[in-house]
């Protein structure tokens, strides 16, 4: 008969435990199996309509310098891992980063993870190659390259882009923070399979700000309109193209209070498509936000 050595602190134990792939996690405790949550088709593909982000993981919270340090601290490789683990135990299928944290994606496939992976990549990207080796499933053009180049008049440099995308394989996308890059690129009739919408348009310039909201003064750092999410939500029901929308939680501002949460997940499931999806950052230190994020995607995402 085997048995737990008492001397084993709990702690230690579940330390032990946490290192463990989900079904072997599940297996030891004679727990059930990884829940399911709404899903979408993605290409030949079947994935959550909730997607884990990576800007938590990679120390871009665009809060602050103070709240980057944190995160840096917090989001070991192994704690980064800890959280896509617990991701897949609620339900999310799917996550999303750059070819510059393939290496966590591969770990996860060797230890028997099921987790599809997008990624956001730039025109001059030399790891496509490697994306496709190590499964992932789509690679859309990075939203801040994206808007700038509308921004300079040089939106049609893209489509060459996306036509190397299209090479590889993998499904095609376009990230963008402004509705209009969204209008131009479907007038333009471009091959292409998704966008990523961020529902706040927040790299906007000072006189841009100024145009909005006249003599008012223009608060210091990113600013967040509350009036930008429907703007975003109308254009993602234009297209028919897959949608993935994000910042949903204006980048953890709306993160103060529970109801805000909440309402911010039914804003975003009863504004997008049915064939559309959310992508939103998580930070575990203080609470299951996967458990939780998951039980909002069930209570507003199903079809």
């Amino acid at each position: 008969m085997v048995r737990f050595d008492s001397s084993l602190a709990r702690r230690d134990l579940l330390r032990t435990v946490g290192a463990l792939s989900p079904a072997l996690r599940a297996t030891a405790f004679g727990a059930a199996a990884p829940q399911s949550l709404p899903q979408i088709r993605f290409g030949r593909h079947t994935i959550s309509r909730l997607i884990c982000g990576a800007n938590p993981f990679n120390a871009g919270s665009h809060l602050s310098v103070f709240f980057n340090q944190e995160l840096r601290r917090y989001y070991t490789p192994d704690q980064v891992l800890k959280t896509l683990r617990r991701c897949e135990e609620v339900g999310i299928t799917c996550w999303q980063s750059t070819s510059g944290n393939l290496d966590w994606h591969r770990r996860l496939v060797e230890e028997g993870s099921k987790m599809r992976f997008l990624s956001l990549e730039t025109a001059d990207s030399k790891r496509i190659p490697d994306l496709v080796k190590a499964g992932c499933i789509g690679i859309a053009h990075h939203g801040e390259y994206t808007d700038r180049l509308f921004k300079l008049g040089k939106i049609d440099e893209l489509h060459d882009t996306l036509k190397r995308f299209r090479d590889s394989g993998l499904m095609v996308g376009v990230s963008t923070h402004m509705p209009a890059v969204v209008d131009t690129i479907e007038s333009k009739g471009w091959d292409l399979d998704y966008y990523m919408t961020c529902v706040y348009e927040r790299h906007r310039t000072q006189e841009d700000l100024e145009k909005l909201l006249g003599q008012a003064p223009i608060p210091v750092g990113e600013v967040y309109l509350p009036n930008d999410p429907p703007r975003m939500f109308r254009m993602v029901r234009q297209t028919k193209r897959i949608c993935l929308a994000f910042k949903i939680l204006a980048a953890g501002r709306l993160s103060e209070r529970k109801a805000w949460v909440e309402q911010a997940f039914r804003d975003a499931f009863g504004s997008i498509k049915a064939t559309d999806g959310v992508i939103v950052g998580i930070y575990d230190r203080d609470s299951d936000q996967p458990a939780e994020d998951a039980e909002f995607v069930r209570r507003f995402g199903a079809a």
